[in-house]
C-alpha cells in the first residue's frame, strides 16, 4: 500500500469540531478527543512546570497514572488532561502554583 504522506487515512471520521480555551487562547478540537490530545494537536507540548525546578511537564503515561498532565479545567485544579474529554467552551489553564500532588497531599 502506498503512503499518502499523511498519518491519518482519508476515510477516518472525526467528531464535530469544537472550540475551547487554553490560558485565554482559542483552540480547535474534535469531540471525543481528550484535552491532552487536543493540546498536542494544537502544538502545545508543555502543560505545566514543576514547583521546585520549574521543569516542563506534558503528557507522559497517557492513562491517568502519572499526573504530569494536570491542569486547571473550568476552575477545577489538578485535572488529568490525558483522560478528560475536551468540551466546547471549556476553559483550560496552566497551573500557576505548586499543586497538591507536589506538596505530598495525595
Amino acid at each position: 500500500m502506498a503512503s499518502s504522506g499523511s498519518r491519518i487515512a482519508s476515510g477516518i471520521e472525526r467528531g464535530q469540531q469544537i472550540e475551547f480555551e487554553l490560558d485565554g487562547e482559542k483552540l480547535l478540537a474534535y469531540q471525543g478527543e481528550t484535552i491532552a490530545a487536543a493540546l498536542i494537536a494544537s502544538g502545545k507540548r508543555t502543560f505545566r512546570h514543576t514547583a521546585k525546578l520549574d521543569a516542563p511537564r506534558g503528557i507522559f503515561c497517557g492513562m491517568g497514572v502519572c499526573f504530569d498532565c494536570t491542569m486547571t479545567v473550568n476552575g477545577v485544579p489538578n485535572v488529568r488532561t490525558c483522560v478528560t474529554p475536551v468540551e466546547a467552551g471549556m476553559k483550560v489553564e496552566s497551573p500557576r502554583e505548586s499543586s497538591w500532588i507536589e506538596r505530598g497531599q495525595r
